[in-house]
């Protein structure tokens, strides 16, 4: 198993929340960039400026990372077959689009199924940072 499959790594917008708390084991920088130069992160401007009120509304983004009728290599690795294309993205599965999406478990009182999962990732997480600790 790779080092970096086993870091814990935050995502950008949980990273602000959790940047005084979270190790980075791979990396030094940081979302705000001041762990290193010292400097101040730069404000964002919100999200609604510079649009009129008046315009039209942005369509949803693709679902999928590719046009349709893209080529897709590496995939085919039969010999003798057709290149693969990606498809438009009406025409997959809805379930595809959610399987990388976390479970939800409704919580069910004490001893039960999301206690145990929550639990569980605890635990994990606990015996890595031990094990983490051990080595340094």
């Amino acid at each position: 198993m790779s080092l970096l499959q086993t870091l814990f790594r935050p995502s950008f917008s949980s990273s602000l929340r959790l940047q005084s708390t979270c190790r980075r084991y791979a990396s030094t920088s940081g979302a705000s960039g001041s762990s290193i130069t010292g400097e101040k992160p730069k404000e964002k401007a919100p999200a609604g400026q510079g649009k009129k009120a008046g315009s039209e509304p942005v369509p949803p983004p693709p679902r999928s990372s590719c046009a349709p009728d893209t080529v897709l290599p590496g995939v085919n690795y039969l010999k003798g077959q057709p290149p693969v294309v990606a498809l438009a993205d009406d025409a997959y599965p809805e379930w595809l689009w959610s399987i990388l999406k976390p479970r939800v478990y409704e919580d069910d009182g004490p001893g039960g199924k999301k206690e145990r999962v929550e639990r569980r990732r605890a635990n994990k997480q606990a015996i890595k940072d031990r094990n983490f600790m051990q080595t340094q």
